[in-house]
């Protein structure tokens, strides 16, 4: 029997509300990350940057960001090549460099290293 709507109304959703200064500080933190992710990328296209480094110690704001987008930024990787690679150490495309595993990421350094 589903509930009464007086039930469903009262309920609280998911997350709490957050105030304006938690909204403004969150979206001023986003801001960040993403000015640090855009210019790690073009430190990785330079080659200022070391992929393999980047794996195996990524700092806490680039924990959240995709391993392909990374790779994508590695020069001579483009999407089939990374996606290859990807398949090879069966790594989903949308897996993040945080959620990698052990395994995973020893894999995928090994194999960037290789080629």
């Amino acid at each position: 029997m589903p509930p009464a709507p007086s039930d469903t109304a009262s309920k609280p959703s998911g997350a709490p509300e957050r105030s304006l200064v938690q909204r403004m500080e969150a979206l001023q933190r986003a801001n960040e990350i993403r000015t640090k992710r855009a210019q790690l990328k073009r430190d990785l296209r330079a080659g200022r940057a070391s992929i393999h480094q980047l794996l195996l110690e990524p700092p806490d704001w680039v924990e959240t960001a995709k391993v392909f987008d990374m790779l994508l930024a590695v020069p001579k990787y483009g999407r089939v090549k990374v996606n290859k690679v990807l398949q090879q150490c069966r790594i989903s495309p949308s897996k993040t460099i945080g959620g990698l595993s052990e395994r995973q990421r020893a894999e995928l350094v090994g194999m960037l290293r290789a080629r």
